[in-house]
């Protein structure tokens, strides 16, 4: 299921008055791996890897960080969860790819991007109190651009 920014937001001041406001709550971690596919709900087990990709964090229209996947098409961000909670208050975040398909694989045609929303990689309290919260990928899914 879909990471929730409202969820996100509630926990993280659950946290804060919890812990008496430390000054440093931890980071966000989040990594995975991006296929090279035009499918919807893209299995990235099961297709190849899309390597040299430039992976945005949106929230609304707003590009919060980026990474470069590796050769492997492995890519990871870590953020500060305090700047990061201002972006998640009034819009859902997404990872966005804008890399043509046509540098991964050739016989991928047609304009797009790969969207996928963020999912929790474990619990949200016990990686708020660890320090560091871990987030991946859902599914990656191709969206057509309109001409």
């Amino acid at each position: 299921m879909a990471l929730k920014s409202s969820l996100l937001v509630l926990a993280v001041l659950a946290a804060v008055a919890a812990t008496g406001a430390q000054a440093q709550l931890g980071r966000i971690l989040i990594s995975g791996i991006v296929p090279c596919s035009n499918g919807t709900l893209i299995n990235a087990a099961a297709t190849p890897v899309f390597p040299n990709a430039t992976v945005q964090l949106r929230c609304g229209n707003r590009v919060i960080t980026s990474a470069t996947t590796n050769s492997d098409g492995v890519f990871a961000m870590s953020l500060d969860l305090i700047s990061s909670l201002l972006s998640t208050l009034l819009s859902s975040c997404n990872l966005i790819v804008n890399t043509p398909l046509a540098s991964c694989n050739a016989s991928l045609s047609g304009t797009g991007i790969l969207q996928s929303a963020l999912q929790l990689l474990q619990g949200l309290i016990g990686g708020l109190i660890g320090g560091i919260l871990n987030l991946a990928p859902s599914n990656f899914s191709f969206i057509p651009q309109l001409t």
